[in-house]
């Protein structure tokens, strides 16, 4: 009896979309990094992107600074650190400094693959609570307190101001010179002078600010090593005079040319003066 054969294909082919992009999917088993789609597909700047999906690839551990961003990218110090402000306003990094057990303070980068609200949005709902018979008033949150430079380092409040004596872009507000005055303050303490910390702000400064002065004096604050203080020069003391003969009394003394002793010329001095 002959084999029943069928015309149906094996397998249905797939609708191609009339336009658009067409997906050719390859199901990986290594080297992958799942990203969400809230941050695939942000709107926004490419590069920002970019650097959130390179960082989420990376192992724990890796250097995240700008120096080895820079290095990966083509874009340069003012793209890169710019894609990580806006990481950190929408919550997909944190930049907190702490302390290290060696007592050094150096600044950590927690990158979340999904951010602070969206986490919140994803929990369960938490039960409503049954209404009190009672209605409490709750108090009126107290506003904010306006940031002074009253309390801040005076010597850390004069560096900020003496800043756009060197480039007139950097004027500061008193709340932002209030911000920033507690970095320079940390500064100044590790033994770093104002004119060695006024360098390190001002120099190689862009052509053109992307965002408030400010913004670039705390990243540079922030991100910068602190310098070293510069090594007080050494006091070599005073070379010894040789030993010399007097001419007179032939008594040893110490002088860097030869002649009489101190005692002989006190004498020629007084045998002249008779």
């Amino acid at each position: 009896m002959a084999e029943s054969q069928s015309n149906a294909p094996l397998r249905a082919d797939a609708v191609a979309p009339a336009s658009g992009v067409i997906h050719v999917r390859t199901r990986l088993a290594a080297d992958f990094t799942v990203i969400s789609n809230a941050l695939a597909q942000r709107r926004g700047s490419a590069v920002t992107v970019g650097v959130a999906v390179y960082i989420s690839s990376l192992p724990a551990g890796a250097p995240v600074s700008i120096a080895a961003l820079c290095a990966h990218f083509s874009e340069g110090e003012i793209l890169i650190s710019r894609a990580l402000r806006e990481l950190e306003a929408a919550g997909y990094v944190r930049r907190p400094r702490e302390r290290m057990p060696t007592g050094q303070v150096r600044t950590r980068t927690y990158f979340y693959d999904v951010p602070g609200d969206l986490r919140e949005r994803m929990k369960p709902p938490r039960p409503r609570k049954r209404p009190e018979a009672t209605a409490v008033q709750e108090p009126t949150p107290a506003p904010a307190p306006v940031e002074t430079t009253a309390d801040a380092d005076p010597r850390a409040v004069a560096v900020l101001a003496s800043l756009r004596r060197v480039d007139p872009r950097l004027i500061l507000s008193e709340r932002e010179a209030a911000r920033l005055a507690p970095a320079v303050a940390g500064w100044l303490a590790a033994g770093v002078g104002a004119a060695r910390i006024t360098e390190v702000l001002t120099a190689r400064l862009p052509d053109h600010f992307l965002t408030r002065p400010a913004g670039i004096l705390a990243y540079r604050l922030r991100e910068t090593p602190l310098p070293a203080p510069p090594t007080p020069p050494v006091e070599r003391p005073a070379p010894i005079p040789p030993f010399q003969t007097c001419d007179g009394c032939e008594r040893a003394f110490r002088s860097p040319t030869p002649g009489p002793c101190r005692d002989c010329r006190h004498s020629a001095r007084l045998r002249t003066a008779c």
